[in-house]
């Protein structure tokens, strides 16, 4: 690689992290990562108990790759006096890296959720998360002006930079509000909003006398299906997502094709696209079956200045989802169903 092509690498990749800093992390697919989207989301799925792990890996061919990886779990909490109401409890675990530094993030986090069903066709869900999250990074891996001295790096020099950077802890909160529609098993439509950082926590490592704060995130969306044929069904997503100076909109659909529907052999295939305002498509496909098992798969192929600049594309997102039903017990069980 030239100089030239070295230099013009720098400007659009400090041009992309300066755009980027203040979001936190994100997934193409967001509906597989419920959690992270949306406190009300807890609890709200086809089942009883839900296992699911997500990861993002981008950028692995240049020197500055960003990982990203989140595992939850979330079950339903049926009430006994009450059948218009149930609870939705979980927790998960997100971790970040990027850069040269390795910049890394790691949190883990409560959720609870009460919803209210005013009909069979008409719940609406309020959920909160709370959490602790750290960051840090080695500062050990960096480099800095004061260690050339004539055009010559030598890594024994000074860095000139503090020493006690440490990491940096803060606790986490989010509130959130969902409401579904459920005409069947297949025509259904949830839209929600979820608030993130609303303690708007101090994120910076020193110099904590005018601390940065970390902007609150919102994230607004809509996720919808609807039946076409008895073996074709559409799904629609959309989320405006709001953080300080960036805001992104994702939007995409899936064709869902039902391939088995024999009991206990039920096998669908999904296959989508989607795109992000920050100029990246993503061709996505799903698999799913004994409606139990789900496997997610999307690529994201970026059309931003940084990959114009560096010929480079974006990366792979993966999700996996298991679902657990339990048998219902012999006696009346009047909780409405969600599908």
């Amino acid at each position: 690689m030239s100089y030239k092509k070295i230099l013009v690498f720098c400007i659009a990749f400090t041009t992309f992290m300066s755009v980027g800093k203040a979001q936190d992390l994100h997934y193409s697919q967001f509906y597989n990562a419920p959690l992270v989207v949306n406190p009300a989301l807890t609890g709200i799925f086809k089942g009883d108990k839900r296992v699911s792990v997500s990861l993002r890996d981008q950028w692995r061919s240049v020197p500055v790759p960003w990982f990203t990886f989140t595992l939850g779990y979330d079950q339903k909490v049926y009430l006994d006096k009450r059948d218009d109401l149930f609870l939705g409890l979980g927790g998960f675990f997100n971790y970040d890296q990027q850069g040269d530094s390795k910049l890394n993030l790691g949190s883990i986090n409560l959720s609870g959720s009460i919803t209210k069903i005013i009909t069979p066709k008409h719940l609406i869900t309020g959920g909160l998360t709370l959490g602790y999250s750290n960051k840090g990074f080695n500062p050990d891996a960096l480099v800095w002006d004061s260690q050339f001295q004539n055009g010559v790096f030598n890594i024994q020099n000074a860095t000139g930079e503090p020493t006690d950077i440490g990491r940096l802890g803060y606790i986490e909160t989010a509130l959130g509000f969902n409401y579904r529609y459920q005409k069947s098993s297949r025509t259904k439509m949830d839209i929600g909003v979820g608030a993130w950082h609303l303690t708007t926590p101090a994120d910076e490592f020193y110099g904590r006398g005018n601390a940065q704060e970390l902007p609150i995130r919102l994230s607004v969306y809509g996720i919808g299906s609807a039946k076409l044929t008895d073996d074709l069904d559409i799904e629609l997503d959309l989320m405006v997502q709001d953080q300080g100076t960036y805001t992104e909109i994702i939007f995409g659909t899936y064709l869902d094709i039902y391939l088995d529907k024999d009991r206990g052999q039920e096998k669908n295939l999904h296959i989508g696209a989607g795109w992000r305002t920050s100029r990246a498509l993503y061709p996505k496909i799903a698999l799913e079956w004994q409606k139990r098992y789900f496997v997610a798969v999307s690529y994201d192929i970026d059309f931003s200045e940084f990959n114009q600049h560096t010929n480079l594309r974006g990366g792979p997102e993966i999700h996996f989802n298991y679902l657990i039903t339990d048998v219902k017990p012999l006696k009346p069980l009047k909780v409405c169903p969600i599908y």
